[in-house]
């Protein structure tokens, strides 16, 4: 289905494209008899997939990374494409309209995508968060206006705001699009934004996990200041990685693109990052696995590296939600 779709898709503006599809899998998953077609058609059910992580099971290791649906409109019909998890937003407090366009672009020959959007979203007060049968995490950010020095102010009202919906929350502090907000992922910054965040948590009932998703473009000496701050305050786990501002194996016409590359480009470092995690943590702090998983193999070599959870997008986008049950089947080929 997708590979017939897929040549028109890519005939659009990406952004159009992707609304479309979203529009799409939201009127598929609102009505019961096309959201069972597309759990026939992509879920994989099986009790030798399940995996726990941070106090919670999981169906399957295999998620939805943020930035696909921010508002949560099409989380029926993500759902019913097989995935374990599905991570919403980034939501900020406030409403935002994001980046001026163009501000995404595809690089085929890389199977990559380069985004500048800057969290458009609808606000946390207009987030939806219906309950299905795959976990649902929420990744929340600081607002475009919100200076640094406030930053926790608006983590803590987003946790507050939807820790009661959320089975998990994600704080994103690596996006690029966002003017300074990767300057929170210095350690005398961190450590007092992520106390902050945790002791918010810790007054919540019910308890929510929370996680940090950081960049790929850190030193090792970095991320393990990030890791360390975390584990000090108590966080349940991280997010290895964002989109990296780096150019490299892309093709010459792509590389003046503003913003973050995901995709096959992202591949290598992400799970250079995921596998110096788990070594110095001694695979004792879970994390979810995300940068250039475009087919199974790709998939578990993050696994392979220590991650407990894996996340998609553009693999999503080159390869369609086949590659879901891809990922899901090879896993119960090595089991």
């Amino acid at each position: 289905m997708y590979e017939t779709l897929r040549p028109l898709l890519f005939r659009l503006d990406p952004e159009t494209a992707h609304h479309l599809t979203l529009a799409l899998l939201k009127w598929g998953g609102d009505a019961a008899p096309t959201r069972e077609m597309l759990r026939g058609m992509f879920c994989v059910d099986d009790a030798r997939l399940h995996v726990n992580a941070f106090g919670l099971e999981f169906k399957n290791p295999v998620g939805l990374a943020a930035g696909y649906d921010k508002n949560g409109i099409a989380v029926r019909g993500l759902a019913a494409l097989g995935f374990g998890h599905i991570e919403v937003g980034t939501v900020t407090r406030l409403p935002q309209i994001g980046n001026e366009k163009p501000r995404v672009w595809r690089v085929p020959e890389a199977r990559a995508l380069v985004n500048r959007m800057g969290f458009p979203n609808e606000g946390v007060e207009k987030l939806k968060l219906p309950r299905v049968d795959a976990r649902v995490g929420v990744n929340i950010g600081k607002g475009k206006d919100t200076p640094l020095e406030n930053a926790a102010e608006d983590y803590v009202e987003l946790l507050r705001a939807v820790h009661s919906r959320a089975d998990y929350v994600a704080v994103n502090v690596s996006s690029p699009n966002t003017h300074n907000l990767r300057a929170l992922q210095t350690r005398e910054l961190i450590e007092p934004l992520l106390k902050q965040i945790a002791d918010a948590r810790d007054a919540l009932s019910p308890r929510v996990p929370v996680l940090v998703k950081i960049a790929p473009d850190l030193s090792f000496d970095e991320i393990d200041g990030i890791v360390d701050a975390a584990r000090d305050v108590n966080f349940d786990g991280i997010i290895a990685t964002n989109t990296t501002v780096s150019r490299e194996d892309i093709p010459e016409y792509a590389k003046h693109f503003g913003g973050g590359m995901s995709g096959e480009p992202l591949r290598a470092r992400a799970t250079q990052i995921i596998h110096h995690i788990c070594e110095t943590t001694r695979g004792e702090f879970p994390i979810i696995g995300v940068g250039g998983i475009g087919d199974a193999n790709s998939a578990l070599e993050k696994l392979r590296a220590g991650a407990t959870l894996i996340q998609i997008f553009t693999g999503m986008i080159y390869r369609g939600p086949r590659l879901v049950k891809e990922i899901n089947q090879a896993l119960l080929g090595g089991a």
